[in-house]
């Protein structure tokens, strides 16, 4: 099977400026995405962005770049933009890395394109079981609820399943549990890798915006409301957090600088 990376690249970002060519150990952090994205199985990398900045360091570093509009509302418009710019087949599997997970594993990479193909669905992606009631009741972690197909039934920064008769007491106290249900739960951290097929990224580009795309700020959102069906792989890999803020950028830096200090090697290399 083979199938294409595109890595969007936004650089205005309200939390964290400039956030693609955050340095990283020597390189632009989004460098160092493409680098994880070049150890999967994908025959192709491109960088999608709207930043002459951008563009330049992705060249630089010798991966392929496609300069898109800046009006797009989220990443899978502006993938939509590079499947159009390339004239890609329609069954072509595209997998969407963000551009500000340096750390992603690449095996993830390939399950997301992998579960596309096997599941037959519109879109792929993967999920991570929560054990912690801390990460469920956490709004800047998104939750997915599946059918038993494994198809996503909801995605959601709430605490969903909501145990009725465990949470509601706490709940009501203004507090949130400190622990799951010991049985018969199953709560799911959604990881926020994408794959489809060009012909359904042609299609989602031309949907109306949904109103739950916009309360939850989850663009995912968009393809259940028209109707399209999302498969979950479960994957027992957790990656590492992204970059989203300052501190995240920091810690970043800290974990490369400890990385080439352990090596020994120069970070440029």
């Amino acid at each position: 099977m083979t199938f294409r990376v595109v890595i969007p690249a936004r650089l205005k970002s309200s939390r964290l400026p400039d956030k693609p060519l955050l340095d990283l150990g020597g390189k632009p952090m989004v460098v160092r995405v493409c680098e994880r994205a070049q150890r999967s199985g994908a025959d192709t990398i491109v960088v999608a962005t709207d930043s002459r900045d951008v563009r330049d360091a992705v060249r630089e570093a010798g991966f392929d770049v496609c300069m898109t509009r800046e009006d797009h509302p989220s990443g899978t418009d502006r993938i939509a933009e590079v499947c159009d710019h390339f004239g890609w087949s329609d069954e072509t599997v595209v997998v969407n890395v963000q551009g500000d997970e340096p750390f992603i594993p690449p095996e993830l990479i390939d399950q997301a394109a992998h579960q596309l193909v096997d599941s037959g669905a519109d879109m792929a992606t993967l999920a991570h079981a929560i054990h912690d009631a801390g990460e469920l009741f956490n709004p800047n972690i998104c939750k997915v609820v599946m059918k038993a197909n494994a198809d996503a039934l909801y995605f959601s920064r709430a605490p969903i399943p909501f145990a009725r008769d465990e949470f509601s007491p706490v709940w009501q106290q203004g507090s949130h549990p400190q622990a799951l249900p010991t049985s018969g739960f199953a709560c799911y951290r959604h990881i926020g890798l994408y794959a489809y097929r060009r012909r359904f990224l042609r299609d989602y580009a031309s949907l109306a915006p949904s109103p739950l795309e916009s309360i939850e700020a989850l663009e995912q959102l968009r393809a259940l409301w028209h109707g399209y069906r999302i498969s979950v792989a479960v994957t027992e890999t957790l990656p590492p957090a992204g970059v989203d803020t300052p501190d995240d950028a920091a810690r970043a830096q800290r974990v490369f600088a400890e990385q080439f200090a352990a090596l020994r090697i120069d970070p440029q290399s």
